[in-house]
Formats: structure tokens, C-alpha cells, sequence
């Protein structure tokens, strides 16, 4: 089965808490709609700080969550002299704690740094119709120059996701896939 490919950027999704200790009462809006239904990139930017390294104007995601989560790629995790885990969204085990900055704040979020799990999204409504289900683990083929296989691509559900199989900057940069690339779904042997 042929899919979608998203190549997912550094980005932050911000605790309604910890965006109003960052930014109080600036308005917060979308200026580009993402792939996956309801989720925006926003006007803002913070900064990810450690001891070791700064990475600045990191765009915020929106709409606001429960909890804070910073997405790194492993270059990224280099360079601020982290180890953080790989994780599927929303899951903080392990994760890291990680200063966050904006124009005039300042904040430390506990466990909420992660290398987001290679995952595809797809719609409850389409899981039959490609014989898939939440948590679903499957192969990924690439072709091309830089082609091969993916192992360990977790499946997401929700209602307002699009079918599309969603790396960090490093994976893709690996295989030479760009936003819109199609990849192929491997059959079980």
C-alpha cells in the first residue's frame, strides 16, 4: 500500500500552563494549517535551552495540550548535549526535562523532551479498509537511491488524522524523502 510521507521539523506543543507563563496573554494563532486535522503551526517561537547548547526560534504547534512536549531529532539531541528517549507522542517515560525560553521568560519543563517514534496516522474510520490497527507495527519500503526499509513504524489512530507516515528531519534526510514523497506500506509475510 502506497502512502504519504511527512517529514516532521524540531517544534514544541505548549501546556496551556507553561504558555501562559511564557507568553501571558499574547494572542496565539495559526499561520499554516499542518497535515493532520486540527494541528496548526502558530506565530510562536521559543528557544530549548541545556547546559550544553541553545537551539533558538523553535515553532510552537498548536492547539495548546494537557502537557508540554518538545520533538528533537537526534542531531538536534547532539547538539544540546541530550539523550532523550524515543517516544510515541504523549508518552513522557523517561523523558527529559528541558528549559524553554521566550522573549522576556523563562521555564523548566519537567519530562517533556523526546525523539519522536516514527509513526503513521490514519483515520478510524479507513483502519479496516488498509487492514490496520492502533499500535499496529509495520515495515516501510523506500525506493529510490537512498532506499530501503523502515522496521518498527508504530500505526496512530485518530479521526482527523490523514493517512501518512511521519518521520523527524534526521530519518528523512537519511533516505532522501521530502514532504509528499510516497513510500510503500510493506505486506506481512
Amino acid at each position: 500500500m502506497k502512502i504519504k510521507v511527512g517529514v516532521s521539523n524540531r517544534h514544541v506543543h505548549l501546556s496551556k500552563e507553561d504558555f501562559k507563563k511564557l507568553f501571558g496573554n499574547a494572542d496565539f494563532y495559526s499561520i499554516r494549517d499542518l497535515s493532520q486535522g486540527g494541528e496548526f503551526a502558530s506565530n510562536l517561537v521559543v528557544n530549548i535551552k541545556t547546559e550544553k547548547g541553545q537551539i533558538d526560534n523553535v515553532r510552537i504547534v498548536g492547539p495548546l495540550r494537557d502537557h508540554t512536549q518538545v520533538e528533537i531529532s537526534k542531531t538536534d539531541a547532539y547538539k544540546l548535549g541530550i539523550n532523550p528517549p524515543v517516544r510515541m507522542s504523549g508518552d513522557f517515560a523517561g523523558a527529559l526535562d528541558i528549559m524553554l525560553s521566550s522573549d522576556s521568560e523563562e521555564v523548566l519543563v519537567k519530562e517533556a523532551c523526546i525523539l519522536a517514534h516514527r509513526h503513521i496516522h490514519c483515520k478510524t474510520s479507513e483502519l479496516e479498509k488498509y487492514g490496520l490497527y492502533e499500535g499496529k507495527i509495520v515495515k516501510v519500503k523506500v525506493d529510490g537511491p537512498r532506499g530501503g526499509i523502515l522496521d518498527n513504524v508504530i500505526v496512530k489512530v485518530k479521526e482527523n488524522f490523514n493517512l501518512e507516515l511521519h518521520l523527524d528531519t534526521d530519518e528523512a534526510n537519511a533516505f532522501g524523502l521530502n514532504n509528499g514523497d510516497i513510500v510503500e506500506i510493506m505486506e506481512e509475510e
